[in-house]
């Protein structure tokens, strides 16, 4: 089923209803109907998946039903795939009312159709791995891609930088600081709050030294960070709680730079108390896209096993 009746936007704008001129995430309703303008793909529905501990925006699993011809996304009929669009901007038709869904997991079975558009991303769901522990990866992989471009762009008059993970035992941190190492740091440091988190990234063995701390504790992180071999020329923080700006800041080094990878990061906490302690740093929201940000996370946990220990622990816990 192909539209022509007015020119589609790979943006999505032509799918918007309300209000007018808004983009899909940000619109009120937009229209999920099943014929497609000439870039879009329709998948088969059959899982959301959404955190509520970070407040992502959510994914989608399916098989693609119909690609349009001017489609630039490379996928073909019968492609099992995971969306890396936020579902809050995919126009998604549920038709099974969630029947199947006990309401108590992250992830939805459902019947129903979704429509990407020509900037949407997906991947293909990877043979050879479960596909819980592949979702899992895919839900976070913009941020070893981002870590690792930072890290990368840190080098210095041929100096590795310092780099510090806070929640380097979550799946974002550890994904993050196999990233770090794999980018050339000098020596990777893994922040977490508690002993057993400790243990765990310790037999992981994905980080030069583990510290104990709170990330809501500015001081501590920032004296935990500097005895581990600190101050950090990239600070990472992977905590989604708030409150976890100015430990990031203060564990810094001037000149370096901080990703934040949480839903729960205040912009005017992190401004304004960068300014407020005088730190000459950049800090980087990090959006969840890099180019071949899925690939990258893949192969990170198909070539790190403490990668893979820490997805599947926490896969078995969710």
């Amino acid at each position: 089923m192909q539209r022509k009746d007015f020119p589609s936007s790979p943006l999505g704008l032509h799918r918007v209803i309300e209000p007018a001129g808004a983009l899909p995430q940000a619109a009120w309703r937009v229209d999920p109907s099943p014929a497609l303008w000439p870039d879009e793909v329709r998948v088969r529905v059959e899982r959301l998946m959404q955190n509520p501990v970070t407040g992502s925006g959510g994914m989608l699993t399916g098989v693609v039903e119909e690609v349009g011809p001017d489609s630039p996304l490379g996928l073909a009929p019968g492609d099992r795939i995971a969306t890396l669009v936020s579902l809050s901007l995919t126009p998604l038709a549920i038709t099974d009312g969630l029947a199947r869904w006990d309401g108590r997991s992250e992830q939805v079975p459902c019947e129903g159709h979704a429509i990407l558009f020509g900037r949407s991303i997906a991947a293909v769901l990877p043979a050879g791995m479960p596909v819980p522990l592949a979702l899992a990866v895919l839900d976070v992989c913009g941020a070893p891609a981002l870590t690792a471009r930072v890290v990368r762009d840190a080098w210095s008059g041929g100096t590795p930088p310092v780099v510090a993970i806070l929640g380097a035992a979550g799946k974002s941190g550890s994904l993050s600081a196999a990233a770090a190492r794999e980018a050339g740091a000098r020596t990777v440091i893994g922040l977490v709050p508690t002993q057993a988190e400790a243990d765990l990234l310790t037999k992981a063995d994905l980080v030069d030294e583990v510290v104990i701390a709170d990330a809501r504790d500015p001081a501590a992180v920032a004296a935990s960070v500097r005895a581990a071999g600190g101050p950090a020329q990239v600070t990472v923080v992977c905590v989604d709680v708030p409150g976890c700006e100015g430990g990031a800041v203060l564990a810094t080094a001037d000149g370096g730079t901080v990703i934040f990878f949480s839903m729960a990061t205040s912009f005017s906490a992190a401004a304004l108390g960068a300014e407020g302690v005088a730190a000459d740093i950049t800090m980087l929201i990090g959006n969840g896209y890099v180019p071949g940000h899925a690939a990258l996370a893949l192969d990170l946990v198909r070539a790190e096993p403490g990668v893979r220990q820490i997805f599947e622990s926490r896969t078995a816990e969710g």
